[in-house]
This record gives structure tokens, C-alpha cells and sequence, in this order.
């Protein structure tokens, strides 16, 4: 009867509590729940994030020059042609080439010029038979005066009356007047001579200055006119002329540092296709204008020393002086650092460099303040592109993303 009573271990499962296949289930469903979050974890954790960056670029501003300010502009012209002819008509020559060096008058094209050649020769014409008129008329008035002579000697010893003399003085004064008469019109025709070789010059085009020819605009062939005309096919210059003694620097100075530039103050350029090149430069003016939407002002500056190397539109970093250095010294080591990409972290300043998509944390090392910017000796090199105010929770080796690269 006791063995009839005893429950073994399969029917104590099933009396009570959830079946296995249940718990195995629920296990499941967790370690799913786990993976996720762990899914979800790393995704986020290697997500990149979107960063603004600047290129840096090697300082310029020498050791002794004292630079107060700096700021970035290009090379401009301040006389500056596109040479075209004063009349309409078609290229028959073109004698210029893109980089051609041109003296002032030289020829630099030519138009077809038949129908000029022709109006001047009869311009000419005109002229010559206006000349032989007054070489006709002065004879008759010679004529005139000696008929008159005779008639008055005539009337004084009675023989001839005192109307014929009359007559004859009368004749004399038409023959003068005839004379100025075809003088006018002899000047008429000089006059008109002179229009038509005027006009026949226009088929020559000149330069209006020394210069180097900097565009080709036109062909042989092609219509050319001092108007321009719609459809495409008339050109209205054959080319532009650039004076390279007039080269200057134009800069835009920040509003906020204005102030601190005035008339004929020192300067120091570097083209950015030659960074080892500082050129003397000084204010020539601060232009009375500010460009709202840039909050800068412009200022031009005067190279001092003028070089084949330097052509127009190039891009130029200008340092400000407060004294004209006394003599040419290196410049300092380091690149220049924009300050809103500088940290102060566990006591130590440090940047973030974007390397192969990635942050990356340095440690760097201040040298002097160059104007607006930081001047880093160590740490950083020309080229780097750091991120501009990074934020707190950037860390390093954390993915970056460049959504505006900025021009320090």
C-alpha cells in the first residue's frame, strides 16, 4: 500500500508549474533582448559624428616682424583692359597669345578694312580736287586785280568810263570771295580726309598699354564689335590686357579688427603657391565700405617688390606689422591654429585631428599668439585638419564626419 502512494520524478513535472519547453522559450526571448541592446549599443557607440574641420596652414609672419593682425585676400590688377575695336567688323588678322608680353600701341589685331581703305582714297580725291579749285580761283582773281588796275588807269586819263572801272573793282571782290569760298571747301574735304583715316586706324587694334595678354577672346574670322550683340557669334574684345606694375593685394579684414589698420602701415604678403616667399608689402587704403554679410572690411595693399611669380587672382595671407622689420628674419616654426579648436583638458592643451575618418586627440604645444590665430610649435604640421569646437563628448578615436570644412 506505501509503494502505491510514493510519486515519482516524471508525474511530480507534470502536477505543477509551467512545462519545459515554456522556460526554454523565455530564455530565448532574453538572450534576443541581450543581443539587441548589444546591437544597439555598438551602433550608436560607432556612429559618426557630424564635426566642423579647418586645414591649417604653416605660419608666414617672420620672428621680428611683430605681427598684429592677419588676414587672407588675392592678387588683383588695378588696370586691367579687354581690348576691342571701336568699329564692327571681321578679324582678318590676330597677333596675340595667351601670355604675351605687349608694348603700348603695339598691334594686336586687325580688321577687314576694304571698305575703309576706299572711303579714305575717296576722301583723298575730295581733297585734291578741292586744292586744284583753289589754285583755279586764285587765278582768276589775279585776273580780276590786273582788269581792275587797267580800268582804273583807263577812268584817270579819261579814256574809259568810271562805271567800267567800277565793274572791274566789283569782279575783283567776287574772284576773292569765289577764292574763300573753295578754301572752305578745300578744309571740308581735309576734314573729311581726316574721318575717313580715323575710321580706316579703327581696323588696327592697338594695345592701350604695356602688359601681358592674359585671355584670347577671338578669332581670325570672327566678327568683332564695341557693342555686344545677342545669338553668340559676335565677340566683344579680342583679348585681355593686365598691367603686372599694378598688381596689389586686396584683403578682407574682420570688422571686429578693423581698428587696428591704418594708411601705409607695414606689411608682409605670402602667396600661398610660394609659402616660403614674404614680400614688403603697406597699406595703401581702407576701403569706407563693409560687406554686411561677411562683416569684414577691405583693404588694399601695395607689393613692394614686384616678381614674375605673382599673377592676378592668387591667393595671399598678409600679415599686418606694427614696425617695419630691419631686417629679413625667418619665419617662426609652427602652424597656425584657429582658437576655437583648442582645448584645455586634464590640465594640458590638446586638439582633435581627423585621421582616416577618426578623432584623434593631441596634445600640442603654444608658441605666441599670431594676431587672431595660435601659433603651435609641436604637435601639429601643415595640412592637418582639426576639428573646430569639438564637443564634450567626442572622444578619441570616436568616428568624425566633415559636414563644412572651414578656412582658418
Amino acid at each position: 500500500m506505501l509503494k502505491e502512494l510514493r510519486i515519482d520524478g516524471q508525474q511530480r513535472e507534470d502536477a505543477g508549474g509551467p512545462p519545459r519547453w515554456v522556460w526554454g522559450v523565455g530564455a530565448g526571448a532574453l538572450a534576443l533582448a541581450a543581443l539587441g541592446a548589444a546591437g544597439w549599443w555598438w551602433q550608436s557607440s560607432h556612429q559618426p559624428q557630424a564635426v566642423r574641420t579647418a586645414t591649417l596652414a604653416a605660419n608666414g609672419a617672420s620672428a621680428g616682424a611683430n605681427a598684429v593682425l592677419q588676414a587672407t585676400g588675392y592678387v588683383t590688377a588695378r588696370r586691367r583692359a579687354t581690348v576691342s575695336a571701336q568699329i564692327t567688323g571681321t578679324l582678318t588678322q590676330v597677333l596675340i597669345e595667351e601670355g604675351d608680353r605687349v608694348q603700348k600701341g603695339q598691334v594686336l589685331a586687325r580688321l577687314d578694312d576694304t571698305a575703309l581703305r576706299a572711303a579714305l582714297a575717296g576722301a583723298e580725291a575730295n581733297a585734291r580736287s578741292a586744292q586744284a579749285s583753289i589754285e583755279q580761283a586764285r587765278a582768276q582773281l589775279a585776273q580780276a586785280e590786273a582788269d581792275a588796275r587797267r580800268q582804273a588807269e583807263l577812268a584817270a586819263s579819261g579814256m574809259s568810263t568810271r562805271q567800267s572801272a567800277e565793274q572791274a573793282a566789283t569782279a575783283v571782290r567776287s574772284a576773292g570771295a569765289q577764292l574763300q569760298v573753295v578754301q572752305r571747301q578745300a578744309e571740308a574735304a581735309q576734314a573729311q580726309v581726316a574721318q575717313a583715316r580715323v575710321n580706316f586706324d579703327y581696323a588696327t587694334v592697338r594695345a592701350p598699354f604695356a602688359g601681358v595678354v592674359t585671355v584670347k577672346a577671338a578669332q581670325v574670322g570672327e566678327i568683332i564689335s564695341p557693342f555686344s550683340a545677342g545669338g553668340g557669334f559676335t565677340r566683344s574684345g579680342v583679348g585681355t590686357i593686365v598691367d603686372m606694375d599694378s598688381l596689389e593685394v586686396d584683403v578682407d579684414v574682420n570688422e571686429a579688427h578693423i581698428g587696428q589698420v591704418a594708411a601705409n602701415m607695414p606689411c608682409e604678403a605670402v602667396l600661398d603657391a610660394y609659402p616660403d616667399w614674404r614680400i614688403p608689402a603697406h597699406v595703401v587704403a581702407v576701403i569706407p565700405s563693409a560687406d554686411k554679410g561677411k562683416a569684414t572690411v577691405k583693404v588694399r595693399v601695395a607689393l613692394e617688390k614686384k616678381d614674375g611669380r605673382v599673377v592676378p587672382d592668387m591667393g595671399v595671407r598678409v600679415s599686418f606689422l606694427a614696425g617695419k622689420p630691419k631686417e629679413p628674419t625667418a619665419p617662426l616654426p609652427g602652424v597656425l591654429l584657429p582658437p576655437e579648436a583648442l582645448q584645455q583638458r586634464d590640465g594640458a592643451s590638446s586638439v582633435f585631428v581627423v585621421n582616416e575618418g577618426r578623432a584623434e586627440r593631441r596634445s600640442v604645444t603654444l608658441s605666441r599668439d599670431v594676431g587672431k590665430m595660435k601659433l603651435v610649435s609641436q604637435g601639429l604640421k601643415a595640412g592637418d585638419k582639426v576639428v573646430l569646437s569639438p564637443p564634450e563628448a567626442l572622444k578619441d578615436g570616436a568616428a568624425v564626419v566633415d559636414s563644412q570644412e572651414a578656412k582658418p
